[in-house]
């Protein structure tokens, strides 16, 4: 039986949750990498070792090549690997900030932020992220989420933590842990599978069979503008497993269907690459839409019709945190131009978990 996440309030607060901030080094000093934090990526290593760096920070003494794994330069992306050395320069803390003095930018951010949160407690943050609005900094990018959340850092210097991430362009569900006890937590759920993520597309066609199940090795190709993921050999160079499970929920005219997905796995542009790859591609995808000659319906937006519908994870401190994400305006307005009724039976309920 599911419990509703807002009976994870009520739980008992562990005394983990009130630990100190560690303190920062002011010399080089060389860590070796724990069992735990086997397979975490660099910058998220150094976040959870060093609560209150600021994403920016990390990415200074990272492109710099300050920081060393095994005496080579490391990028932020890495993953780590048990028993790996670890150099790790000086850091230093930005100033936290005092309360009460937040600058309008900063207030802006917060009531902008508060608008799309979804659900909300003390440990955790589920934020209807809109289409567009990107997850993290990249070349270019100046507004993403992980930048708002610092006008949440605290008076110890603790931000909330990003602990999965969604295209830019897919809205929907964006879990944030906001203490390091929670961010530990969910990101060992996504680990080891536990979180159950569920889309809704708007795709080219109708699937056949209408359930199914897509089963590939992706890889990424790096291009001159930008990556893609394509479908590789078992056995290529960086080629991971992935696995979606697909149900279409409703059709329109035989042009168009309604699908819903669940990733089994959490690769990059995991849903989009396989959907072109069963030659059903997400309607507005400007990466993975390739077919020729094929009209846009009128009315309908040429933007990404991806939206992570909802998610369900257990909660760092007891019970199930449940959340549903409603569409995005560009793709109501295509359900509601295409007559396909949002409230209907999802039959990706049925699908297995792995």
């Amino acid at each position: 039986m599911r419990v509703p996440a807002r009976a994870a309030k009520s739980q008992p607060e562990p005394s983990i949750a009130a630990a100190e901030p560690v303190a920062l080094p002011s010399k080089v000093q060389t860590v070796v990498v724990t069992a735990d934090e086997n397979n975490m990526r660099v910058d998220r290593f150094l976040e959870a070792r060093f609560p209150g760096l600021s994403f920016s920070h990390i990415q200074r003494i990272v492109r710099k090549g300050e920081l060393r794994v095994n005496g080579r330069r490391a990028d932020s992306k890495d993953r780590l690997e048990e028993g790996q050395s670890v150099r790790i320069p000086p850091l230093r803390l930005d100033a936290p900030k005092v309360p009460g003095h937040l600058s309008e930018a900063a207030s802006r951010t917060l009531q902008t932020l508060k608008e799309i949160t979804l659900y909300e407690d003390a440990d955790v943050m589920v934020l209807n992220k809109p289409a567009g609005l990107a997850v993290q900094g990249g070349s270019g990018t100046t507004r993403h989420v992980d930048q708002m959340l610092e006008a949440m850092r605290d008076a110890k210097g603790q931000k909330p933590r990003l602990v999965h991430r969604l295209d830019k362009e897919t809205a929907g569900c964006l879990l944030v842990a906001k203490t390091r006890f929670a961010a530990t937590a969910l990101t060992g759920s996504f680990r080891h599978r536990s979180a159950r993520k569920i889309y809704w597309a708007l795709v080219a066609g109708v699937p056949k069979p209408k359930q199914g199940r897509i089963s590939t090795y992706l890889a990424k190709e790096e291009g001159e503008e930008d990556t893609i993921m394509r479908i590789a050999a078992h056995g290529d160079e960086g080629a991971s497993h992935a696995v979606t499970y697909y149900a279409v929920v409703e059709t329109s005219a035989q042009k168009l269907a309604w699908v819903s997905l669940k990733p089994v796995t959490g690769r990059t542009h995991q849903l989009r690459a396989h959907m072109a790859h069963i030659d059903h591609a997400i309607v507005g995808d400007p990466k993975y839409f390739n077919k020729e000659n094929w009209q846009l319906p009128g009315g309908l937006q040429k933007r990404l019709h991806l939206l992570a519908r909802r998610i369900v994870i257990p909660h760092p401190r007891g019970g199930v945190i449940d959340v549903t994400a409603p569409l995005p305006p560009h793709m109501l307005q295509s359900w509601n131009l295409l007559g396909l009724e949002a409230d209907r039976f999802d039959p990706i309920e049925n699908a297995p978990e792995e």
